[in-house]
């Protein structure tokens, strides 16, 4: 498991560099900066070199474009951008969903997964991304190309593209846009549920609906240690108020919430009981599990659930607890925008 990315990004590149037969990478931001461009340039020369490369990235997220990718697409590299920004009566029903995942596969043998994208403003946030070895990566890339069907299409089977794929102890859970199939969120409802110690969220974005709140108070009153770690403040401030809102209520149950300090918090991790973990791209919010493609691995591993226990513990020392009573003090203006955003809160 990485956290910085001045480490993982060197170990993806290493990788990629390494790499004999193909490199396919599924993404949401790929930005046209000395990161991206890094990324980028080794990519060509492994094209180059007669490696296959299969580029998907989001449209919107992207930050960069065909021209950006014309030296990789000219050495036989194949570049998609999902769904791109289209003017129609239903514009914002079609444009407000995006492609959220964050994969890389190479070889049949290394899977990066994980909450970062390939951008330099990441360089100083706190991400989580996982190196994965093994024949689980040939089942990734089956993920990797089923994705790829349906990158620019609106009509598609829901149910087909969101069904679990298992590998031994482990599920690949994805989520497609969907008010009615949320896989995601259905696995982290059953683990809280099902808690009996601990529970420990890592999520840059905390906006989870009413039934989510319930569980995890629930499980609280059960004696289920519940702790939930994000930013103090992330890199989308007007999320940070609307979330400010439902503080109170979880505190007043004994859920512990933490801010982390020195910078954005933009990692993505679950656990429950130190035995059952899931991570992978999708934040805990209604917009991650209502409109976005995620992707997130559920399982249980001895050797990963002592660096998450080791990830989060660093994370709680540079964290200080939710205040209830500042909270109860906190303006009233602010409390006049966060009762303005509450009809908004699905978009965020």
């Amino acid at each position: 498991m990485f956290s910085d990315p001045l480490l993982f990004y060197p170990a993806m590149l290493s990788d990629i560099q390494k790499a004999a037969n193909y490199i396919y990478l599924e993404i949401y931001r790929f930005r046209n900066d000395p990161i991206g461009i890094r990324f980028r340039d080794n990519l060509i020369k492994k094209c180059r070199e007669g490696v296959q490369i299969k580029l998907l990235i989001d449209s919107w997220g992207a930050s960069s474009n065909m021209v950006f990718f014309k030296d990789l697409i000219d050495a036989g590299g194949e570049v998609k951008f999902f769904k791109k920004i289209k003017i129609s009566w239903d514009a914002f029903t079609k444009n407000h969903r995006r492609d959220h995942r964050k994969i890389l596969i190479i070889d049949d043998n290394i899977t990066y997964i994980g909450s970062a994208n390939i951008s330099g403003y990441a360089l100083n946030w706190r991400e989580s991304m996982f190196r994965i070895t093994g024949e689980i990566s040939k089942t990734f890339k089956q993920v990797f190309f089923e994705n790829l069907k349906i990158y620019n299409k609106f009509l598609y089977d829901k149910v087909a593209y969101t069904r679990k794929v298992d590998f031994r102890k482990y599920q690949i859970i994805r989520d497609v846009p969907s008010l009615k199939n949320q896989p995601i969120q259905r696995k982290y409802l059953e683990l809280i549920q099902n808690a009996e110690k601990d529970i420990y969220l890592e999520t840059p974005y905390f906006l989870p609906g009413s039934n989510l709140r319930k569980a995890l108070m629930d499980a609280s009153r059960r004696g289920v240690k519940v702790n939930i770690i994000i930013p103090k403040k992330s890199d989308i401030h007007v999320l940070d108020v609307l979330s400010g809102k439902y503080m109170g209520e979880l505190s007043r149950e004994k859920v512990n919430i933490f801010f982390f300090l020195p910078q954005n918090l933009h990692s993505k991790i679950f656990l429950v009981d130190r035995k059952y973990f899931m991570i992978g791209s999708a934040n805990f919010d209604y917009r991650s599990f209502r409109y976005q493609h995620e992707i997130c691995l559920f399982g249980e591993n001895k050797n990963l659930n002592r660096q998450l226990v080791r990830h989060f513990n660093m994370s709680l020392k540079d964290s200080e607890p939710f205040d209830y009573n500042n909270w109860q003090k906190r303006p009233r203006l602010q409390k006049f925008f966060e009762w303005i955003l509450v009809p908004f809160r699905h978009l965020f």
